[in-house]
């Protein structure tokens, strides 16, 4: 599954979303995304992407999953949202 093909998933589903951030793996995606700018650049991602354009949101996940343990959080992620459908 592509970046973009989770953000537009959980954008259109708030409940999926809101059980997904209350796992410990969304607990470390946030923490991931939060950043060096107090959440500044994901508060603004965010807001995009709840007015239809996901590019930032898609960006940072880019940048969490650049890293092998963030690449494995997602992975992680990504079997949670499958064996939710």
């Amino acid at each position: 599954m592509e970046q973009w093909e989770i953000v537009e998933k959980l954008r259109k589903n708030p409940a999926k979303l809101q059980a997904l951030m209350q796992s410990q793996e969304g607990q470390s995606l946030m923490r991931a995304l939060q950043g060096n700018d107090g959440g500044k650049t994901l508060q603004r991602a965010a807001s995009q992407a709840a007015g239809g354009n996901s590019s930032e949101m898609v960006r940072l996940l880019q940048q969490v999953m650049s890293s092998p343990d963030g690449a494995a959080l997602v992975q992680r992620m990504e079997e949670m949202l499958k064996n939710q459908e």
